[in-house]
């Protein structure tokens, strides 16, 4: 019988960040961003069965015939914690298991670059936190509250589906809410804290207008606001929140966002070259009197230019986040321009070095 608990016991100890399982396959994880299947027996019907009633919660256990996707958190005790999906295919239940460390890192054990660290002395505003799946934003912003927790006398609440990294009061209380068991919504979950006397609120993911409406009027509030969402960088990032709402609401969008927009930090992780493991490659914009008026007059193609001069103002593009670790032989050539969102402009940075002409950080 295939013991679930074991398997992840093992994978934890192996390096992996998620777990793959379904009926018919091995068993497979992902460690370093690529798929490994396991030599063990192919997962069976029973064996399913088993994981199910293994973790999963009674009171989820009972919405499971009427729902297709579910999310919840797990714990084994001394190991890790465990966000796990569970969702269908081809007609049967498959299992997805993300792997959360019980330890909180900090900006220096996850490589983060410096300016980074910059958001944690913000006193109100919107910062946000962006990147594909697996892009390491939960484990960024982790880093970010507990450093605010362990240096900062402040209440932060955080909004999150499900809770991922448990945190432990310091100089700061904290307060964790999870969507469906705290909280409703993101969008009522932010709504309520604002009567909860915060001064940091952290939005796992904005998903919706309503959510983005009432983290604006928090910014707006005098409050420090976090959040998450799926997008490459930062132009991106605020044509997507501006073009979620109607065509006519964009104009009085544009201008909220402008006024509340702190920053953004967009990053992926990518293989070291050498050895076991990623780092993260990031984009770190930070908005200045210049880029708030880009932002006001909709040229935000105008915004990567000033990105690229930005070291003065702790700004640091993607390409030149790349460049700095190929420099430093961390990364291939091949990972550093596949990651990047302007690869002419990449490949001109290193034929530079080539040619020894480059004055890159």
């Amino acid at each position: 019988m295939f013991d679930v608990i074991e398997f992840v016991k093992k994978a934890v100890t192996i390096g992996a960040s998620d777990i793959h399982l379904n009926i018919g396959e091995h068993p497979a994880i992902r460690r370093d961003g690529k798929i490994i299947k396991i030599n063990e027996s192919e997962i069976t019907h029973e064996n399913m069965q088993n994981i199910i009633e293994t973790l999963t919660p009674k009171n989820i256990k009972e919405k499971l015939a009427s729902i297709m996707d579910i999310d919840f958190a797990y714990e084994i005790e001394n190991v890790a914690r465990l966000r796990v999906n569970i969702g269908m295919r081809l007609g049967a239940h498959c299992v997805t298991i993300r792997i959360i460390p019980y330890k909180i890192s900090t900006f220096e054990e996850l490589h983060l670059p410096e300016e980074v660290s910059q958001f944690t002395n913000l006193e109100n505003g919107l910062v946000l936190v962006t990147g594909p799946t697996g892009s390491g934003k939960s484990t960024t912003l982790a880093a970010i509250l507990e450093y605010i927790n362990a240096n900062q006398q402040k209440h932060i609440i955080t909004l999150e589906d499900p809770i991922e990294y448990i945190f432990s009061d310091k100089k700061s209380i904290i307060t964790q809410r999870q969507l469906l068991v705290d909280t409703p919504t993101f969008s009522e979950g932010v709504k309520y804290a604002l009567r909860q006397d915060p001064d940091v609120i952290l939005i796992g993911e904005i998903r919706d207008t309503d959510t983005i409406v009432n983290a604006l009027k928090a910014s707006e509030t005098g409050h420090l606001v976090f959040a998450t969402i799926h997008t490459n960088n930062a132009i991106q990032t605020v044509n997507r929140i501006i073009n979620m709402f109607p065509p006519g609401d964009r104009p009085a969008v544009r201008n909220q966002l402008a006024e509340v927009l702190r920053g953004t930090i967009s990053q992926k992780l990518l293989p070291l070259v050498n050895s076991v493991g990623r780092r993260p490659a990031c984009e770190v914009l930070v908005i200045t009197s210049t880029i708030k008026d880009l932002i006001l007059k909709n040229e935000l193609e105008s915004i990567y230019d000033l990105l690229k001069k930005g070291s003065f103002n702790s700004m640091l593009s993607m390409n030149v986040s790349l460049f700095n670790m190929l420099k430093q032989g961390l990364i291939s050539e091949k990972d550093a321009l596949a990651a990047s969102t302007n690869r002419a402009e990449l490949e001109q940075m290193i034929r530079g070095v080539y040619h020894g002409t480059s004055n890159m950080q």
